[in-house]
């Protein structure tokens, strides 16, 4: 049989046709606009995701045997506000994870609801990119929208509602939100009561391997697919990603350097650390994790190149890169203000520490170096609960920087375990719709049999002392400038 898992990212919808084996026979991708209406907003169409979507998975089983095609789901960018009115009509443009608009909203549940209230009823605080921070945004600024309200949903959780007719979400997803009880997997009563909603305003909840529905007859029929095709709940990316690299069970470890950048520590327990600085949800597995989140990872290497640089060579400028451990220009890596772990979305990137003689390899390097100094800054906080962190997978764009994998390997003091195939989400998915459709008992069996470890990049002793050296610089930086961004 066939599987196809959709990974609905911020700039473009990749997806990916899999055989119960784990054999990807097709991978297509297709892109779509990202609108900036004001500076620090962030926006996208949900027509165009679902457009983008049909028209992609089309290209996807042309030349295939359709009818063996068994099951759809997803990997989908969290925390975006996507809302309908009464006639499944998008109310406005989806508010996404990486928006900034919600200073006073996020202020106002960390400081007056209060961070501890907040953990209890949710096990995290507020982050400018939450969902529950962007409904009372829309309701304080767009209150004529806000009362036009009939459902809230995710990205991805439209496009299986268009696919299937099923208003549902999965607990990873919903997980950040800020709506969710994640420790009981249910909705949080107490939240829906702070922004104004009601429980019918939001999709049931499913496991990421739960089947929702079928394709609708009409889908099904555009897309030349069985009507019989499974839709599987998905999970959200970061969640998607970690099983796409065998990150499931307990105490596994992934680095994703994709648009954002995360680290990510599978668990079989719930757990919160006391200063929510990681976000604690539930998995895609039926467990937990812990995640540490970046805004700006790979997206501060393609800013560097392609706006600064000129230049879409990649590789090319990686190449003259040669004295690891010795770069005296840093970089803060917070093109569009920081999560994990400051959670400050005014803070902006900076270069610091620049001569006469610094090169344009330096500046290249410090973009890399500080992406990875910034993903330490949350290995640091699992590392003071007395998680034990050996080794990590990894995957994402980033990851396929030979350069960068060692700098992760040696910054991070970490082995860094290279897997077969890369495709993160998007693979995820395929996973979850194989499971979902009975193929494997469970999740854990199914990275068991499908992930493949290739090639692990070890840290080197001495190029590790070079770089500790380097980070306990690094993390000065950010408390000592950070009133400059603040008012």
């Amino acid at each position: 049989m066939l599987y196809i898992g959709v990974d609905l990212g911020t700039s473009a919808v990749k997806l990916l046709l899999m055989d119960e084996t784990g054999d990807i026979k097709k991978i297509v991708s297709r892109e779509y606009p990202l609108f900036f209406p004001h500076p620090g907003w962030s926006e996208q169409k949900p027509e165009d995701w679902f457009t983008q979507s049909v028209e992609g998975i089309q290209e996807l089983t042309a030349g295939c045997d359709k009818s063996q095609v068994a099951g759809i789901s997803f990997g989908g960018q969290m925390h975006g506000l996507v809302v309908l009115d009464g006639a499944d009509r998008v109310i406005r443009p989806a508010i996404l994870w990486n928006d900034g608009r919600t200073g006073e909203e996020t202020d106002y549940l960390n400081q007056v609801i209060g961070k501890e209230k907040l953990s209890e009823y949710t096990a995290n605080i507020a982050f400018a990119g939450f969902t529950a921070p962007k409904i009372l945004w829309m309701k304080k600024n767009e209150p004529e929208n806000f009362a036009k309200i009939v459902k809230i949903m995710l990205p991805k959780d439209y496009l299986a509602y268009r696919l299937s007719g099923s208003f549902c979400t999965d607990v990873s997803d919903a997980s950040g939100m800020l709506l969710m009880d994640v420790k009981n997997r249910c909705w949080s009563k107490e939240m829906l009561d702070i922004c104004g909603i009601t429980e019918d305003m939001l999709p049931k909840l499913y496991e990421s391997y739960e089947v929702v529905g079928t394709l609708k007859e009409d889908i099904a029929k555009e897309l030349g697919l069985p009507a019989t095709v499974k839709i599987i709940a998905g999970a959200g990316d970061n969640a998607a990603a970690a099983v796409g690299t065998g990150t499931v069970g307990d105490g596994m470890c992934n680095i994703s350097l994709g648009t954002s950048g995360t680290i990510f520590i599978s668990s079989k327990d719930f757990g919160v650390d006391e200063n929510n600085a990681l976000h604690s949800f539930a998995h895609a597995d039926g467990n937990y994790h812990l995640m540490g989140c970046m805004l700006s990872a790979a997206s501060c290497n393609k800013w560097w190149n392609e706006e600064i640089l000129k230049t879409k060579d990649f590789a090319a400028e990686q190449a003259g890169i040669t004295k690891l451990g010795e770069n005296n220009v840093f970089y803060l890596p917070y093109l569009m203000g920081e999560r994990s772990p400051h959670n400050d979305p005014k803070v902006r990137a900076m270069f610091m520490g620049m001569s006469m003689d610094t090169t344009r390899a330096d500046m290249t390097q410090a973009v890399l170096e500080g992406v990875t100094f910034g993903l330490r800054d949350s290995l640091e906080v699992a590392r003071g609960l007395g998680i034990n962190i050996e080794r990590t997978r990894i995957c994402g764009g980033g990851a396929k920087s030979p350069l960068w994998k060692k700098m992760v390997a040696n910054i991070m003091n970490l082995k860094v375990d290279v897997i077969e195939s890369e495709e993160g989400p998007a693979l995820g998915g395929a996973m979850l719709a194989a499971v979902g459709c009975g193929e494997y008992p469970d999740v854990e069996t199914a990275a068991a049999k499908i992930v493949k470890v290739i090639d692990t990049v070890e840290p080197e002793p001495g190029l590790v002392a070079k770089y500790e050296e380097r980070y306990q610089k690094f993390k000065r930086i950010y408390p000592t400038v950070k009133d400059l961004y603040q008012g």
